[in-house]
């Protein structure tokens, strides 16, 4: 026989209970099943408000907003709704009438009496559906089968209930039972306490003797440490009893700490899987192997907020000169700027330090470094915001590149959160490239920056907020993301051209909390091009003069247009348009506001404080082509086309070609010192702007001590922008 335990984030919705369902057909396919389930996640804190409130008026409006799916009972998803997402017909109706019959228990019970309909509504609930799905379910009573004596498991007893309770239905292939829920021995309703599911699981499968048990959970089985507190956490394979008892009673919350006791006696190996993601094995817990090697299993903490403190536990198995742990401890903590109060000591195989509850996040991820991590492979941990083109490339690239970058430089990327503009998810384990897609369908919602909101939760110092998208506002939330030790890469050339103020506080905000902000993608894609302007401003070799011809929509089109030669210049920017080479309005370009943010960033890592509103810029078209409605902006440039022919012959008589070119310039006369300006320029061949074409870039640096150096590449390219944002990462 086998036991399964879903917690109260398994059964949550409609959905969720659904994916339940299908584990457990799997697993009865193989053996009989208990299945111990925890009330629906939210439900039981509104059940103890229920029991805690003395107006009886109050009290019944609460109960029927439970009961009806009204505001005012305190849980996002309740029965009724998965009632009728799970049920039809006459199924439904005669689960509702099974419901108000609970509902009226419910009604009559009295303070503490209430909290345990939680658990009784949500197993009900899935009982009725197994057997609408012909698996032959049968409910048991947790508060008749398991006996406790003023709070105490009277263990006997409640095994022999639940043995007697079994043994007549010999057919049943499923039975459904209350976590959580007992009674004491004149039958007044008790509980287990919180996290008692997982302990009533393991009371019933060594009741009968299971062949397995299973905790079915929302995180990948027990890790090294909480991936809330330590993002490089990484799921334990195997464990003994010891160790696991041990993270339970030092601060761990994966696994209920009296859950082992039952389980330890029986000799049954508790499974710790993820409900959300079945094909992954995630942890067992087992008798330890006496030819076990030395492990290190994992490091939580608990605190104790009188003193302020908190003590950190670190769990090993089979150390051989255990002590050399305390010191090795001590050292790293030290080595972090964390203070250690008095001497780390050890117990069995657990070793302590006290240290200050305001440092315990560093604390934890100082230590897992020191015994969990690979000092030979840095492991760099990335949350990628945007995954349409570029974040695809990114996602692939690394995917791709990974042995090459691991032999080259001793580093690996790890892609641990992935946002798209409708949802998120975050798995500090890392998330395989082959489920990303999947993963992120089921994912949460993505409104309003929760994916940003989540990230700054968690300890993810030194990790990478990698800017894919093409948000107007995402920049607002890079100073917070930084204050919390988290690096920033961006492709997001919006994000930069800001106000100046808005730029320069970024920047001092990385230097301030030692991290980096990189942003080289967001002119010339990945050439080298802001590196090198930076590079000679800040080595006093001044900056005289940038000049940039950078839009690659612009330089497709006027590259390929050859007068009445060749096709018109609307159809050539309606093709790029309707290919998405454009911006969305087409005249942003033409108009070279695109190229203005390009602009914005070259003059200010040249070390010039330069505005939008210091730019002068000329369109390359008369101003009533941008104050009507794109369709007849269209119908303008064909009428236009004559204009672009004449222009056109006499460039080629004169052996010239035109270019929109961004210039800025040293310029005494100015306040900044720098005439900045972006116009359409007629150049020769000894130009090298000249010779530009198709979507490339080319950028003039000249300063004072060098020659001008002249930059030329590809400037567009998703796999091109994927390559550059390694490299910012791997710098």
């Amino acid at each position: 026989m086998r036991v399964l335990k879903f917690g109260g984030s398994s059964v949550a919705d409609a959905t969720r209970i659904s994916r339940v369902l299908d584990i457990v057909e799997a697993e009865a396919a193989k053996d009989r099943v208990i299945l111990v389930c925890s009330a629906i996640s939210g439900c039981t804190d509104s059940l103890i408000r229920i029991g805690g409130q003395r107006d009886a008026a109050l009290r019944s409006s609460m109960i029927a907003a439970l009961r009806a799916q009204q505001e005012g009972a305190g849980v996002l998803v309740r029965p009724a709704q998965i009632v009728r997402r799970l049920f039809t017909g006459e199924q439904r109706r005669q689960v509702e009438t099974e419901l108000d019959s609970i509902f009226e228990d419910l009604s009559a019970a009295k303070g503490e009496q209430c909290v345990p309909f939680g658990e009784i509504l949500s197993t009900r609930i899935i009982a009725r559906k197994l057997n609408c799905e012909q698996l032959s379910a049968f409910w048991l009573d947790s508060r008749r089968l398991v006996k406790t004596d003023g709070g105490k498991l009277v263990e006997e007893l409640s095994y022999k209930n639940i043995r007697a309770a079994i043994k007549p239905h010999s057919q049943t292939r499923v039975f459904v039972a209350p976590g959580f829920i007992a009674s004491e021995l004149d039958g007044t309703v008790s509980t287990l306490g919180r996290g008692g599911s997982d302990y009533s699981a393991a009371l019933y499968a060594a009741a009968v003797g299971a062949d397995s048990l299973q905790i079915w959970t929302d995180v990948p089985g027990i890790m090294t440490a909480n991936p809330r507190q330590v993002s490089s956490a990484v799921t334990v394979p195997t464990m003994s009893y010891a160790s696991a008892l041990s993270l339970a009673e030092n601060g761990a919350k994966v696994l209920y700490a009296p859950t082992l006791g039952p389980a330890m006696s029986s000799g049954i190996a508790i499974e710790v899987r993820n409900s959300f993601d079945p094909s992954n094995a995630g942890t067992i817990v087992c008798k330890s192997d006496p030819a076990q090697v030395e492990t290190w299993v994992g490091v939580t903490s608990t605190d104790d907020p009188g003193s302020g403190l908190s003590t950190l536990c670190l769990v090993s198995e089979a150390v051989r000169v255990p002590e050399i742990a305390c010191e090795r401890m001590l050292a790293c903590l030290q080595e972090n700027g964390v203070r250690v109060e008095g001497k780390p000591w050890r117990e069995g195989d657990a070793y302590f330090a006290r240290c200050s509850t305001a440092f315990i996040k560093e604390a934890l991820c100082a230590v897992h470094r020191e015994f969990f991590e690979n000092a030979s492979l840095g492991v760099i941990d990335v949350f990628l915001a945007g995954y349409g083109g570029v974040g695809r490339s990114f996602v692939s690239t690394v995917t791709a590149a990974a042995g090459r970058i691991a032999s080259r430089t001793g580093k690996s990327i790890r892609i641990v959160g992935v946002s798209n503009s409708r949802s998120y998810m975050i798995d500090p384990g890392g998330i395989s490239p082959e489920q990303l897609e999947q993963r992120l369908r089921y994912g949460k919602s993505a409104q309003n920056y929760a994916f940003i909101d989540e990230i700054e939760t968690l300890s993810a110092r030194k990790a990478v907020f990698v800017d894919c998208t093409d948000s107007h506002d995402i920049h607002l939330r890079y100073e917070g993301l930084m204050r919390r030790g988290i690096n920033i890469v961006t492709s997001n050339r919006r994000s930069l051209a800001v106000p100046y103020a808005q730029y320069a506080s970024m920047k001092a905000t990385a230097r301030e909390n030692g991290v980096f902000f990189r942003y080289d993608t967001t002119v010339g894609n990945a050439l080298p091009i802001l590196e090198s302007i930076a590079g000679r401003a800040n080595c006093s070799d001044s900056i005289v003069a940038i000049e940039a011809v950078i839009s690659c929509t612009l330089n497709q089109i006027i590259s390929r247009y050859d007068g009445s030669r060749g096709p018109s210049f609307a159809s050539l920017l309606r093709e790029a348009h309707e290919s998405a080479l454009t911006e969305p309005d087409p005249r942003t370009d033409l108009g070279g506001k695109d190229v203005l943010r390009k602009l914005l960033i070259l003059s200010r890592e040249a070390g010039v404080p330069l505005e939008a509103s210091d730019v002068e810029i000329s369109p390359m078209l008369p101003p009533e082509f941008f104050d009507c409605g794109i369709d007849e902006f269209f119908a303008k440039l064909e009428a236009w086309e004559q204009n672009f022919i004449d222009l056109e012959d006499e460039l080629d008589g004169k052996g010239m070609r035109q270019r929109f070119v961004a210039t800025l310039r040293r310029d005494k006369n100015r306040p900044l010192g720098y005439r900045a300006e972006i116009k359409m320029q007629h150049v020769g061949p000894s130009d090298p702007f000249y010779w530009v074409t198709g979507t490339e870039n080319v950028t003039v640096i000249r300063s004072e001590q060098s020659a001008p150096l002249i930059i030329r590449g590809a400037g567009e390219g998703t796999r091109l922008a994927a390559s550059g944002i390694i490299r910012d990462l791997l710098q």
